[in-house]
C-alpha cells in the first residue's frame, strides 16, 4: 500500500457521528441509508452494509466513526454526505467502528 505524509492524513476530518435513523435500501442489496447527527448537523450517508446489518434499527443510537469531509456522492437513491468507518473482509463480516457513547456526536477524531 502506498504510503502517505502527515500533511496529507491531516486533511482527513473524522468525527464522531450518533445514528439517529438506519434503514435498508429496498432497491438495493447492499445499501443502507443512515442519518447521522455530528454534533447539529445531520447527514445522511449510504453504506454497502446491508449483509452484515439485517437489521439496521439495531444500529440507531450507536456512536460511529465518519470521515466528514469527504466530498457528496450523487447515488441512485440519494446523496451521501460521508463514509462511516468499518472493518472486515465484505458481505456478512464487516463491523461499523464503534465509539463510546460519551463521547458526543461532532467531536474529531484524532
Amino acid at each position: 500500500m502506498a504510503e502517505i505524509s502527515i500533511d496529507e492524513f491531516s486533511k482527513i476530518d473524522l468525527k464522531v457521528a450518533k445514528i439517529l435513523s438506519a434503514d435498508h435500501v429496498p432497491e438495493s442489496e447492499k445499501l443502507i441509508k443512515f442519518s447521522l447527527d455530528l454534533g447539529g448537523e445531520i447527514r445522511q450517508v449510504f453504506s454497502g452494509i446491508k449483509e452484515a446489518y439485517p437489521n439496521p434499527e439495531e444500529l440507531i443510537g450507536k456512536h460511529v466513526v465518519v470521515v466528514a469531509n469527504l466530498a457528496p456522492r450523487k447515488m441512485r437513491f440519494g446523496l451521501s454526505e460521508g463514509m462511516i468507518l468499518s472493518t472486515g473482509t465484505g458481505g456478512d463480516q464487516i463491523w461499523i467502528l464503534e465509539v463510546n457513547s460519551q463521547v458526543a456526536p461532532g467531536t474529531p477524531v484524532s
